[in-house]
């Protein structure tokens, strides 16, 4: 199972970037996908998830500004990420289960890729 994040960079605050994370080795269409954070010093956080359904959900710190999306015939999840703040600065994480539900336990992970937002 692989799963490939992109899209991270420097952005200034306000402004956008979009992640997007492409799976392979499992029936993409079928897992659901979540978007986890993590911050220097800070545990890692679930930001945004889709359910196989296509049901979202999101962190309150997040609402409103994220929108997390998927496309089940490029196997791609993505994360829209508007409104940027530097509390948003972190490592960003893609992460699949089979379970059906966007909360965790997740399975499978991918690399981070670093969203870094100057004020």
């Amino acid at each position: 199972v692989q799963l490939q994040a992109s899209g991270g960079g420097l952005v200034q605050a306000g402004g956008s970037l979009r992640l997007s994370c492409v799976a392979s080795g499992i029936i993409f269409s079928s897992h659901s996908m979540g978007w986890y954070r993590q911050a220097p010093g800070k545990q890692r956080e679930l930001v945004a998830a889709i359910t196989s359904a296509g049901t979202t959900s999101y962190e309150d710190s997040v609402q409103g500004r994220f929108l997390v999306s998927r496309d089940n015939a490029k196997n791609t999840v993505y994360l829209q990420m508007n409104r940027l703040k530097p509390e948003d600065t972190a490592v960003y994480y893609c992460a699949a289960n089979p379970y059906g539900l966007g909360a965790p336990p997740y399975n499978y992970w991918g690399q981070g890729t670093l969203v870094t937002v100057s004020s």
